[in-house]
């Protein structure tokens, strides 16, 4: 049997705003460009995607890095024009961990991990390129327990302060914005509590979870609400939970646990701004739950990993519903490809899923450092070639 104690809409009204601090004010959001003219900038060129019609060009915009870092990162000359980059993040200020977490909860932390405001330690490996994770609850397994842990206030006013202005300046410069809030509910569990933790705590202490998860999620729904009141063009959502065969975990406790909560946030954002798109990203495959993102509100799916979902199959089924976000497979195109490979994905895919509208083109994830400068040169050439409304057919 499963226990999912949160339905839609059990948070009541303006219990963010007691838990965690934020007050209620005028939402700050710059209206969009003129709908009459396609192709105004880079946000207008986004926010024509959006509404599923043709903008001048594809928009493109990269996972995790800028354009910019990219090019210093291999030396190379950054060209804003060339390697375009409609869309851009922001996040909220973190604050500092609990002095209390380190030594009441993580004294077996490597020296010189990082705490976060969550209290999960993280260290790099000894490649460099991927990290040790430590969680704060995993040898918890009481609600005692975990009522007394200091839970960070993570959207009080104080740590959206700059964002208003942040999102403001990008506008001005004619860029579309998102709300940076990835690891929203269950990868930030599993990180406090452990991935087997929280997997059989699903079963054996669902009123742990549950706790846990309501916890998570108050907060969060006070981080989307100054995202949205700061004007943000998309509020960005995710969890990884899917996996290259398919989900991570069932889709009936994924139901249960997680789409309610999900819910809760999305409705708290549309409450205070009916029309903002919601982005859920997860890596794998996904399919499973697609009907049910798109049931509660989201409507950008990222990455549609293509070794794990065919992005046209994806289009055909629900184009008129989800704009597609990424697709330029990281895993092997980009690192194992060569130049005429990427050339001929991007011109595939945009030929297929750009038509109408509701396409954003980029890499999957980060473009790590086994990809080369060459493939990357091929990608944006690629993308100017093939990226503009004329061609695209």
């Amino acid at each position: 049997m499963l226990y999912g104690r949160l339905p839609a809409g059990d948070f009541q009204a303006g219990e963010d705003q007691r838990l965690t601090g934020v007050e209620p004010r005028e939402t700050t959001h710059n209206p969009p460009p003129d709908r009459q003219r396609k192709d105004v900038n880079s946000r207008g060129r986004v926010l024509v995607a959006l509404r599923h019609e043709e903008p001048d060009r594809v928009p493109v915009c990269l996972a995790y890095e800028t354009p910019r870092s990219i090019a210093e990162r291999y030396g190379q000359t950054y060209d804003k024009t060339w390697m375009r980059q409609d869309i851009y993040a922001v996040s909220l200020a973190e604050p500092s961990p609990d002095p209390s977490i380190a030594e009441k909860y993580l004294q077996d932390a490597p020296e010189g991990a990082r705490i976060n405001a969550w209290g999960v330690a993280t260290w790099r490996s000894s490649t460099g390129d991927t990290f040790g994770v430590a969680g704060p609850l995993r040898n918890m397994s009481t609600m005692a327990e975990l009522e007394a842990f200091p839970f960070p206030d993570v959207g009080a006013d104080q740590y959206a302060a700059h964002l208003a202005k942040e999102v403001e300046e990008f506008h001005k410069d004619g860029l579309a914005v998102q709300g940076a809030m990835s690891q929203t509910i269950f990868e930030l569990a599993w990180q406090m509590y452990g991935m087997e933790n929280l997997m059989v705590g699903f079963y054996r202490n669902p009123d742990f979870v549950n706790c846990l998860l309501d916890q998570i999620t108050v907060r969060k729904r006070s981080m989307a609400l100054q995202f949205v009141r700061a004007g943000v063009d998309i509020l960005r959502l995710g969890d990884d939970v899917g996996s290259q065969h398919g989900m991570m975990l069932s889709p009936e406790i994924w139901r249960v646990f997680l789409k309610p909560r999900l819910t809760s946030i999305i409705a708290a954002a549309r409450e205070e701004r009916p029309d903002i798109p919601i982005f859920y990203h997860s890596d794998g495959d996904i399919r499973e739950i697609i009907d049910d993102l798109i049931d509660i509100g989201i409507s950008i799916l990222n990455p549609v990993q293509p070794e794990c979902m065919d992005p046209i199959d994806i289009k055909r089924r629900y184009g008129d519903r989800l704009t597609l976000w990424g697709t330029i497979s990281v895993q092997t195109v980009f690192p194992f490809g060569n130049p005429e490979e990427i050339d001929k994905v991007v011109r595939d895919y945009i030929g297929a899923l750009a038509p109408g509208g509701g396409y954003i083109i980029g890499p999957t994830h980060s473009i790590n450092r086994d990809v080369s400068w060459e493939n990357i040169a091929a990608f944006y050439d690629a993308v100017n070639r093939y990226g503009t409304y004329e061609n695209s057919r």
